[in-house]
């Protein structure tokens, strides 16, 4: 099988690339990214000389750029994490807030979903989130079928770009198959998120700034167990439908934070309440019943053992996210394939 990953230097995109290319010796990957602030080409350094491994430099919005990588390699399926995804972002005035996010999510999303029935693409997998249900009251969990009330810019355009994806199977029999997850940890992700922000602060001894009373309850799951979903996914998913896929671990964020400062060892004083986000979802929670059911997947990593892990691969590669705060990340490109 031969992949198209579109966003494979971020966070998720990147980590399902390293897991991909080790459970499969046989599978070939194309990650087609355009390289924005969260692509971080330094994620996927040790699969870079891996000969199944091809990095093509791209946008999603760009038809020129889109047409000429699927023109380029013959793919099977794709796999669509390419998206602007960090809400405070989306809440902003000006080109970077929702405009971009219209932009990336809806049209990059479109454009892919146009390219892939030209080329005839056996299988889109678009990679969703679970914000595009909006939010849950203190009992039940989302289902496939529950209502779609996105609450910020960057839910409404995941919403906008799912139906999309839906009118392409609809409208054109694309076999097509979304998936949506809930909040996901680990290596790799940027520190702008609440996990490798507070972890990063803590090291630093700077305040760790939590939304107004830190009660809002989030939905966990390790980044490894929904690379393993995305794959059961895109090998027996059935065309046309959406499988959620969650840890059913539901925690408030304060709780996560001082999780964090025990295992650092770090006081609880560093914990600082900002003024909350507006339209702040207050509970998310994700039922996996379906993708359990009908495809076998299970979640292998509990919270606590998984939170720990995190925390000690930050420890290990802290010059890697140092890099990422002063901005000298974005020079790998240029050092790596400048000259190529």
């Amino acid at each position: 099988m031969k992949l198209l990953i579109t966003g494979g230097a971020g966070f998720i995109g990147s980590n399902f690339i390293h897991y991909m290319l080790t459970e499969y010796p046989d599978i070939q990957i194309v990650n087609f990214d355009a390289l924005t602030y969260a692509g971080n080409l330094e994620n996927l350094g040790p699969v870079e000389r891996n000969p199944r491994y091809t990095f093509v430099k791209g946008d999603i919005t760009v038809e020129a750029d889109v047409t000429a990588v699927f023109q380029a390699h013959a793919m099977d399926a794709v796999v669509h994490f390419a998206a602007e995804s960090h809400v405070d972002r989306s809440l902003l005035l000006g080109p970077e807030g929702p405009e971009a996010f219209i932009r990336t999510n809806i049209l990059g999303t479109q454009r892919l979903l146009d390219t892939a029935r030209v080329h005839r693409v056996r299988r889109f997998v678009h990679v969703s989130t679970d914000e595009v249900y909006g939010s849950l009251e203190s009992e039940g969990r989302f289902m496939e079928t529950s209502p779609i009330q996105p609450n910020n810019p960057y839910a409404a355009t995941k919403a906008g770009s799912d139906f999309m994806v839906r009118a392409a199977h609809r409208s054109h029999g694309l076999d097509a198959v979304i998936t949506r997850c809930s909040n996901n940890f680990g290596p790799y992700q940027f520190p702008e998120k609440l996990i490798p922000l507070m972890i990063a602060n803590a090291l630093e001894n700077k305040p760790l700034p939590v939304y107004g009373d830190g009660r809002q309850v989030r939905d966990w799951i390790y980044v490894r167990d929904h690379c393993r979903g995305i794959d059961c996914v895109l090998r027996q998913g059935k065309a046309g439908e959406v499988y959620n896929i969650g840890g059913m671990h539901d925690v408030p964020n304060l709780e996560v934070v001082r999780l964090i400062l025990k295992l650092l060892n770090k006081p609880d004083s560093l914990i600082q309440h900002v003024t909350d986000r507006p339209g702040h979802d207050r509970r998310y929670a994700i039922d996996s019943t379906k993708i359990e059911t009908e495809l076998g997947w299970r979640r292998q990593f509990d919270f606590e053992t998984a939170l720990k892990a995190t925390v000690d691969w930050y420890l290990q590669y802290r010059t890697w996210w140092e890099r990422i705060r002063s901005g000298e990340y974005q020079k790998y490109y240029a050092t790596m394939y400048g000259k190529r």
